[in-house]
């Protein structure tokens, strides 16, 4: 309830608000109840005593009215709040009095939640970390998000509300810090053994501090390739922060598709095939067994759609069944 972010500080803002305004009704309906429970005790022979009243006009106007009118006004503010809080809405202002300068380009972060660890990509800086976030004060951030496997939750409380995060989509969140400082962030939706430990810190810097952050990263790194994914996807818990000073080209897109190693179709193939009617007989055996490491370390497998034509799977077939233009010249 004391957030450090201009999203999270108007969302606490709001639950302030409908609390109070519910407490309007709340307070009075519980002093009522005690004050008719002593005031028409069978002990208290000075209470009126009218067995056969049964109905109030004015009653019935103060009973019914006034809750009606809070109903209405938390009706009017949720609205409101709905559409002004939206996540995927970009920010019109940095805080409550700092309008968002014209200058001001929003700071993309792609989010990716694994088993059980965050994986986050900066694609304007080039870099990545795993359990490490860092952004710059009064600077507004865009944050992309998805999955890898379940549904998790990306929550930053000093920053703004949940936001769900589910494989083959990408969710938005717009925010801002506006205070330095080292913030708790975690997954808040249950997805399986290491959820306890899906925890990473979030650091707001200024911009010199975020700045000689991200050549941190580019020094001490290593390259986030599509084989160095493959290897970070696999479960485990307790992961310790790690460092990417590059990353692959393309690599977002191919996790938001689900076909990073390759040899799978893409989803956005899938349904694309699927829209233009199918791909026939053809497209039910097209599938292949993909190998699979749970948490144990024990191998197991799963049955995914191969992708069509790309460089993996093309390797081994005679040159007259290569498409066109996969043949070499």
């Amino acid at each position: 309830m004391k957030p450090h972010g201009d999203i999270a500080q108007q969302q606490a803002n709001l639950i302030v608000t409908s609390t109070l305004l519910m407490l309007l009704i709340i307070v009075p309906v519980i002093f009522l109840t005690l004050y008719f429970a002593y005031r028409y005790r069978q002990s208290n022979t000075e209470a009126t005593y009218a067995p056969d009243w049964d109905h109030s006009t004015r009653l019935e106007l103060v009973i019914w009215g006034a809750p009606l009118l809070i109903i209405i006004a938390l009706g009017a503010i949720t609205w409101i709040s709905t559409h002004k809080l939206d996540p995927f809405r970009p920010l019109d202002r940095i805080a409550e009095d700092k309008p968002l300068p014209a200058d001001v380009k929003p700071l993309e972060v792609y989010a990716v939640s694994m088993d059980w660890k965050w994986l986050f990509i900066y694609p304007e800086q080039g870099i990545a970390t795993v359990n490490e976030l860092a952004a710059p004060v009064d600077r507004p951030i865009r944050f992309k998000l998805t999955s890898t496997t379940v549904m998790n939750t990306f929550y930053i409380p000093a920053l703004a509300g949940m936001i769900y995060t589910m494989p083959g989509m990408q969710t938005e969140l717009n925010a801002v810090i506006n205070k330095a400082g080292v913030y708790d962030g975690m997954s808040a939706h249950y997805s399986g053994a290491g959820f306890s430990d899906m925890r990473f810190k979030f650091h707001g810097l200024t911009d010199a501090d975020f700045a000689q952050w991200v050549q941190s990263n580019k020094a001490a790194g290593a390259s986030l390739d599509r084989q160095a994914y493959m290897k970070l996807e696999m479960p485990s818990t307790k992961e310790p922060v790690q460092r990417f000073a590059t990353v692959e080209a393309g690599l977002w897109s191919a996790i938001v598709d689900r076909c990073v190693d390759g040899r799978k179709m893409c989803a956005s193939q899938m349904m694309a095939i699927d829209a233009a009617g199918g791909a026939g007989k053809g497209g039910v055996a097209a599938t292949m067994r993909s190998p699979w490491r749970d948490l144990n370390g024990e191998r197991r497998e799963r049955t995914v759609v191969a992708a069509l034509c790309t460089p993996t799977n093309l390797q081994g077939l005679p040159l007259e069944a290569l498409p066109y233009e996969a043949q070499p010249n």
